[in-house]
């Protein structure tokens, strides 16, 4: 069975916990906090291996996890980094995010690695907390945890040249005549179910031809299989139309034919009714076919398509077939290295000239964030920044509370909520967590020194 679609869940190790620690040692009374980072999560990636034709293990097992982060140790020791995991997929896997069917990724050249849910960052240990005026901070932040997320897979076969027709047209003949593929073959519609690949050499040329199951119409609506058989043309460099010349499945008219299987293709997609095709007129050893020839080679020629006479059967006019797909491949990847060249200009900064703000200036968006008011009154604060620093901070210690109000306030959240009308006791949520907003949000106020503290420079 050909398993081309799959559902799986990923998700990135958590960080390890910063350590809370105070170094204690022989003469050293008052070492301070010594409490080191946890290590990073592990990330997950997937990777296009030659290995696999197939999204068939994904049948099996679709949860993966990669390992967490280590918690941080004494003497500033740093916790482990969790491993990444690299979950292998065939060439030409197009992923998408399952939630909100984001392209995220198309996966086509062997040994290509996409990260698809990072791991999260340590939490830093107590070390990085003392100040003047707290030397001996007793918190430390959590790990961030992983990213986790529904991944869609869909794969799209890779082969320069597609095989598309009726069914029983003699795709799957013409491949076997030309490859050393061995797809099923028999005389009635529908042999094909599934997508078969054969390489073809020719003269000092080789390609990839894949023999796509056949279109009915209604096709690119779901008729059929239609859906699972299109999406496999779409990387296609070049289609080669098979129309049975012969009619021997009751159908008269080969022109009507190839016309119903190009609006299957336009219905699809805009991008494949205007992919080169060259027509394959097939069964020309049919007293039928040898009649109905020159007619459909003057109307091919009208729209501009090469057609060339063959039989699939016999192998006849096989040859001058594909040294006409040969060429034209050729050309067609000449046009795209041209075109790849020239984009690579249009891209290229001209350094000479362009503005340095243009140019040089980084663009900061981690401190963005965003609050609005709920319809039950509450207010939610969302920004990488602010989550992180949410999911990070342990709501059982005051100290590490407190410090989450003072970055709050260095971030800008604290005015933001209370020009929005926040005052304390108000539910504001921040990321995943949800807290009652406190006074200690506000600056702390500043006392008055006395004379005798300005004298002695207290």
């Amino acid at each position: 069975m050909f398993y081309d679609q799959a559902k799986i869940t990923v998700a990135g190790g958590n960080g390890g916990n910063g350590s809370v620690h105070m170094r204690r040692e022989k003469f050293v009374p008052r070492g301070g906090p010594d409490g080191g980072d946890g290590g990073r999560g592990g990330s997950v990636y997937l990777e296009a291996t030659a290995n696999l034709n197939t999204l068939l293990p994904f049948r099996f097992k679709r949860t993966f996890a990669a390992e967490p982060g280590g918690p941080g140790g004494r003497r500033n020791m740093h916790g482990k980094a969790g491993e990444d995991l690299v979950i292998k997929v065939p060439p030409g896997t197009v992923v998408r995010d399952a939630a909100t069917e984001e392209l995220l990724a198309d996966v086509v050249e062997p040994g290509t690695r996409v990260l698809v849910a990072r791991g999260g960052r340590g939490g830093l240990g107590n070390s990085h907390f003392a100040t003047s005026t707290e030397r001996t901070p007793e918190f430390a932040q959590k790990g961030d945890p992983g990213e986790e997320r529904e991944l869609a897979l869909e794969l799209r076969v890779i082969a320069d040249v597609g095989l598309v027709g009726y069914p029983n047209a003699g795709k799957s003949s013409l491949l076997a005549a030309i490859s050393a593929a061995r797809p099923k073959i028999a005389d009635y519609p529908f042999t094909t179910l599934e997508p078969n690949l054969g390489v073809v050499g020719i003269a000092d040329e080789s390609f990839v031809v894949a023999d796509i199951p056949g279109l009915i119409e209604g096709a690119h609506e779901g008729a059929g299989l239609g859906h699972q058989f299109l999406r496999h043309v779409e990387r296609t460099r070049l289609l080669v139309h098979v129309v049975d010349l012969a009619g021997v499945d009751g159908r008269q008219d080969p022109v009507e034919d190839f016309e119903r299987i190009n609006h299957e293709l336009a219905g699809h997609s805009a991008e494949l009714a205007r992919r080169p095709q060259i027509a394959a007129a097939n069964k020309m050893d049919l007293p039928d076919a040898q009649a109905r020839w020159d007619s459909f080679q003057r109307t091919m020629q009208k729209r501009g398509v090469p057609a060339f006479p063959i039989s699939a059967a016999t192998r006849e006019g096989v040859e001058p077939l594909l040294r006409a797909v040969a060429t034209r491949l050729a050309e067609i990847r000449r046009d795209e290295a041209e075109q790849a060249a020239a984009e690579t200009a249009l891209l290229a900064p001209d350094f000479e000239t362009a503005p340095d703000h243009q140019v040089f200036t980084p663009i900061q968006q981690a401190r963005e964030f965003f609050v609005q008011q709920a319809p039950d009154g509450s207010f939610e604060v969302t920004g990488r920044a602010v989550e992180r620093l949410a999911n990070q901070t342990d709501f059982t210690s005051e100290a590490a509370v407190k410090h989450l109000y003072q970055r709050l306030r260095q971030l800008g959240v604290a005015g933001a909520l209370t020009k929005a009308g926040v005052v304390p006791g108000t539910r504001v949520r921040l990321g995943n967590e949800e807290i009652d907003w406190m006074a200690q949000a506000r600056p702390p106020e500043k006392k008055r020194r006395t004379a005798r503290q300005r004298k002695l420079g207290g």
